[in-house]
């Protein structure tokens, strides 16, 4: 199995941390973005949007960070990690999608203006970034608090988790503070504490972690 990546990419670090927590020992391909390998036409071929991450496994090519971790959590996983009833499915899909949606278009947008020098509105996107913390916050107030639970989607980590954390992580690296958000910051420790846990590669820029 292989892994077309990149280490400052979130959304390479979301199926590389899967990878690593089913204990899968895949073949990390370096994807030089600064050189627009994304776009040459060999990588193309495994992927027309241009994008990291892809996986290749023995030939079944699974392009988009969330794509890769529903064929790996099928695959690879227990019903655990993807639940199979209909509620539990459920929950997952609407954190998947907050984390194409939401949070690419906030925490991963500022952090996009830091590293990478991406033309994004630098208070819009923060702003932005603020609101979804300040939901998933909520969130797990309510899981940890009334359910029961530390987790996004369910009373264990699901691919909800993983999907959310790498640019949650380093949120800080696009100038969003984190230190308001104790639910949040308790729940980026659980993950990290995780067995087979790899951590994002941190950059130099932004401001400092929240504790």
């Amino acid at each position: 199995m292989k892994l077309h990546y990149h280490p400052l990419s979130g959304h390479a670090h979301r199926a590389r941390l899967f990878l690593s927590l089913l204990g899968i020992d895949a073949e990390l391909i370096e994807v030089d973005l600064a050189a627009g390998a994304h776009k040459s036409s060999e990588f193309l071929k495994l992927n027309p949007f241009g994008q990291v991450p892809v996986l290749d496994d023995g030939g079944t090519i699974i392009a988009d960070s969330n794509a890769i971790l529903v064929y790996l959590a099928k695959k690879h996983a227990t019903k655990d990690w993807l639940p199979e009833d209909p509620k539990g499915a459920a929950a997952v899909q609407r954190w998947l999608s907050v984390a194409a949606g939401e949070i690419a278009y906030g925490p991963c947008a500022a952090r996009l203006v830091t590293v990478f020098g991406a033309g994004f509105d630098a208070g819009e996107v923060i702003a932005r970034a603020h609101v979804i913390l300040q939901r998933i916050e909520a969130a797990l107030e309510g899981r940890q608090w009334i359910e029961g639970r530390q987790w996004i989607a369910a009373d264990h980590p699901t691919i909800a988790d993983v999907a959310l954390y790498s640019y949650i992580a380093r949120a800080p690296e696009g100038n969003v503070d984190r230190s308001a958000y104790t639910n949040v910051n308790a729940w980026l420790k659980r993950v990290e504490a995780l067995p087979g846990f790899v951590a994002f590669q941190k950059t130099a820029v932004g401001i400092p972690e929240a504790a």
